[in-house]
């Protein structure tokens, strides 16, 4: 199957070109980082976790996502999902693959990255975060592989892939729940150490990770004339709404509680994110407009006919994605270093550097994931023609 990705137009060669372009550039910045140190980034004694940790805390939400179109085909036969169910798979390897670079980016130098396995610390959630997202990865990869294998030869798909996809099921939940529990088992970070915190990962996930695929699924029916059906489009929609609104219940019963309580570290990082505190407030208006932006996609998804309307489903999609990142990852992130123990205020803003090597991993994901759906659309028309 591989030798679908080896031909394309020229709209597609060019694509993959500037993609290694940026890839190019960011290895740059990257090498420079490695040499220079921290001296590259906007980090802080204060904030040591910025603009990588925040996109790897996103994207695992992302891959997780790939449950939300494998449980609903598999484990209750909603052959809706047929055409979609490989594409979110591979959109899953995609985005593991980006939480990986990011952590690669973030710890500097690539040879650190041993030192987690060989000082095994079995006690810290990082430690198995790190071990289940590569396993997740390999998962989503051989099923949705062998899987598409199948469907062109037209057999039975193996036993033993089926046992993998079951297992796929509890794996996504595992891999964001145990990203929340690097954050929530912190108790020097009020922001962060709360039970709350891990039903807000899942639901914000089971939000953004549904929302970009299908905003995928109308990228590849425009470019490459495939369609996964309108059906499939909208009860992933569904999944949106629901998770979106669960996501914003639980953000408002964390304010609630912080604030009703009168809670004094909780409600310094509260201010701190949506007032500012002692004069800074750089993430203040990024608060906002996720919070406004949440607000504008539910209006969009709880109306039928807004709902059933591409153009304005393809808005409200592009809002619950932006607004995800905002939330769980540049502002949470951050913002649960702010004040610090001791009640300093040492804002982050991430360097060109960071932007730059950021983009490049985000470009490398872009390329792996459009070499995985030329496959699968490839296979998917010649098993329709």
């Amino acid at each position: 199957m591989v030798e679908k990705a080896l031909r394309g137009s020229r709209a597609y060669w060019s694509w993959l070109l500037f993609l290694l372009a940026v890839m190019a550039v960011g290895l740059a910045f990257y090498l420079w980082q490695a040499l220079t140190g921290a001296e590259a980034s906007g980090l802080s004694r204060d904030v040591p976790w910025g603009f990588f940790i925040a996109n790897y805390t996103f994207m695992v939400g992302v891959a997780a996502s790939a449950v939300m179109v494998v449980l609903p085909y598999y484990l209750h036969n909603q052959k809706d999902f047929g055409k979609i169910t490989a594409l979110g798979e591979f959109l899953a390897v995609a985005a593991v693959t980006t939480t990986l670079l990011f952590i690669m980016a973030d710890l500097g130098q690539p040879g650190r990255a041993f030192n987690i396995l060989i000082y095994a610390t079995p006690n810290s959630p990082f430690f198995w975060n790190t071990i289940i997202l590569p396993g997740y990865l390999l998962i989503n990869l051989v099923t949705a592989w062998f899987t598409l294998d199948a469907e062109r030869h037209g057999v039975l798909v193996p036993g033993w892939v089926r046992l993998l996809i079951l297992i796929s099921i509890p794996w996504a939940v595992s891999i964001h729940t145990m990203t929340s529990f690097v954050y929530s088992g912190l108790p020097a970070r009020p922001l962060w150490n709360s039970a709350i915190l891990t039903p807000r990962f899942l639901a914000s996930a089971f939000a953004s990770g549904p929302a970009l695929l299908i905003i995928l699924t109308m990228a590849v029916r425009k470019f490459t004339g495939y369609d996964v059906g309108s059906k499939a489009i909208q009860k992933l929609a569904l999944i949106v709404t629901y998770a979106t609104i669960i996501n914003l219940f639980l953000v408002l019963a964390e304010v609630f509680a912080v604030v009703y309580s009168n809670i004094g570290p909780d409600m310094e990082s509260l201010q701190y994110l949506y007032f500012g505190l002692g004069g800074k407030s750089e993430l203040a208006p990024f608060m906002w407009l996720s919070t406004l932006l949440s607000v504008a996609a539910i209006a969009l998804l709880v109306n039928p006919a807004t709902r059933r309307n591409e153009r304005t489903l393809l808005v409200a999609c592009a809002a619950v994605f932006f607004s995800m990142w905002i939330d769980k990852g540049l502002c949470l992130v951050v913002g649960g270093f702010i004040p610090s123990p001791l009640g300093g205020v040492t804002e982050y803003v991430p360097t060109v550097s960071e932007l730059v090597i950021a983009s490049a991993i985000y470009a490398a994901a872009a390329f792996m994931l459009t070499l995985l759906y030329k496959i699968a659309v490839g296979v998917k028309e010649e098993v329709a023609a």
